[in-house]
């Protein structure tokens, strides 16, 4: 099929630049300032959703701007992958941004003209990452996102704060300045483009399996978003944000980039072939699989409600990634449906923590017993969010686990599917006591009387934990999707 030459991938990715530029320019007027971000969002959906029938039919819709050296041009594509991150990325910011709105009023935070601006143009980024046709585009709006949440992060201007942002860029930068940076050349001097390609660009270049080994791993770390251990610590440091960040850092863009850049590379730059070939798939399995258990058992040691699904995000980030690794077409669905099925279900979560804290200013899991009858609207959000990241039917996280456990046997490595396995198990040791706690214990301290839902925050949060149970019930949107990658 034909490309589509169309405009539309360039004005998804301007709506939210133009949206942060409003809301500057809006400083003064709060009410018309914080209706921008909900109407772009929804504007930006309606465009990703425009080009969603050109791409479930196998086509893509692209949009080439300008060359920068010979075969490096800075061009925009929407194609199967790429429509998976864009659609959970403009979807979810039409609920963070009515959730931001009502946490940032209940709270009176400061610098509230500053959070919508850097919210909006991470959105941008995240969305203009999604539709990049190569990897120079790529890495410009993942810098470029790197650089426009490092002010969400120390939003709150104190020693903590400041703190944990100058973690958060130390390590997102200084891994992209250096062996990110290391890749693209070499990549570049060996195939003479950075352009994605089906089967894999390097994937018919004269050269040694060391040199590729060496540039593979230079991608794995350099994208350090995908927070594989050990480049992970930046996330939990990140915590210190206001919860619409943390939701943004570990639902929406940030960390999702992080790994949409890695099944880049592994798809479209070094391709199954390659992979295969070279042992890097099973190499990197071993690797993600000690992240995935390894964070799990850190969350299970956090009281703190944020800390613990932070650790909890480092996981399953790497869930996404061990589907691709392990290169059997099922296994790479599953992995690919759990960016939007991990989405939906952790900023539910998020949601969830930021609603009590603004309506009880707790934090720590031990402070919440009974919470859960004077919050019944959150913690029962909380509950079925839960049990996605779980993976019980019929929830978003029960589809993808499956996929991913039935790629595992169909890969033959059952030691990677006993790895998923565990990991449910410890998903549900460190995600049920939170519920439990908020319904079931009454001997500690009660939840006052004062404490109350706070419709602009409790909404959203209702809304995304529905969206888990619909995708897990009708997942067959993204399911296309997936499989459009991997035919």
């Amino acid at each position: 099929m034909e490309p589509v030459t169309s405009i539309r991938p360039l004005l998804a990715v301007a709506v939210a630049a133009l949206a942060a530029l409003a809301v500057l320019l809006l400083n003064n007027r709060h009410k018309l300032r914080d209706a921008v971000s909900p109407l772009a969002a929804m504007a930006m959906l309606a465009i990703v959703a425009s080009m969603a029938p050109t791409v479930l039919a196998g086509g893509t819709v692209e949009l080439r701007l300008f060359e920068i050296l010979p075969g490096v041009e800075f061009a925009l594509r929407a194609d199967a992958l790429g429509m998976v991150f864009a659609t959970v990325s403009s979807l979810l910011w039409v609920v963070a941004a009515i959730y931001s709105i009502g946490y940032m009023r209940h709270l009176n935070e400061h610098a509230q003209t500053r959070f919508f601006a850097c919210f909006a143009t991470s959105l941008a980024a995240a969305v203009g990452g999604a539709f990049a046709a190569n990897l120079f585009t790529l890495v410009i709006f993942y810098e470029v996102l790197s650089l426009v949440t490092y002010p969400l992060v120390y939003h709150h201007e104190d020693e903590e704060g400041w703190t944990g942002s100058r973690k958060y860029l130390v390590y997102l930068m200084g891994a992209s300045k250096s062996v990110l940076l290391a890749a693209l050349a070499l990549t570049y001097q060996l195939a003479g483009s950075l352009d994605f390609v089906k089967g894999g660009l390097l994937a018919t270049v004269d050269a040694s399996a060391p040199l590729l080994t060496v540039i593979y791993f230079c991608y794995l770390f350099g994208f350090a978003k995908a927070a594989i251990m050990p480049m992970h610590a930046w996330l939990p440091a990140a915590m210190v944000a206001p919860t619409p960040v943390s939701a943004l850092l570990h639902a929406v863009a940030v960390v999702k980039m992080g790994v949409f850049c890695v099944l880049r590379v592994v798809f479209h730059i070094f391709g199954a072939g390659l992979m295969n070939g070279l042992g890097l798939g099973i190499a990197t399995a071993y690797l993600v699989s000690f992240t995935i258990l390894m964070a799990s058992i850190y969350a299970l040691t956090r009281d703190d409600l944020k800390a613990r699904l932070a650790y909890s995000t480092v996981s399953q980030l790497s869930y996404i990634v061990l589907g691709a690794v392990l290169l059997s077409p099922v296994a790479m669905v599953g992995g690919i449906i759990h960016i939007a099925a991990h989405a939906f279900s952790k900023i539910t979560l998020f949601f969830c923590a930021g609603s009590i804290y603004c309506a009880s200013g707790k934090r720590n899991i031990s402070e919440m017993a009974g919470i859960g009858r004077r919050l019944p609207w959150t913690m029962g959000a909380f509950f079925v969010a839960s049990l996605s990241m779980i993976g019980t039917p019929p929830t978003a996280g029960f589809v993808s686990k499956w996929y991913l456990a039935l790629g595992s046997v169909e890969a033959g490595e059952i030691a990677f599917l006993i790895v998923i396995l565990v990991s449910s198990v410890l998903n549900a040791a460190y995600f049920l006591p939170v519920s439990y706690v908020a319904f079931f214990r009454t001997e500690a301290l009660e939840s006052p009387a004062t404490v109350h839902e706070i419709p602009l925050v409790t909404i959203p949060l209702v809304a995304t934990a529905a969206l888990s149970v619909a995708m897990g019930i009708f997942p067959g949107y993204f399911l296309a999707l997936a499989e459009g990658v991997v035919r």
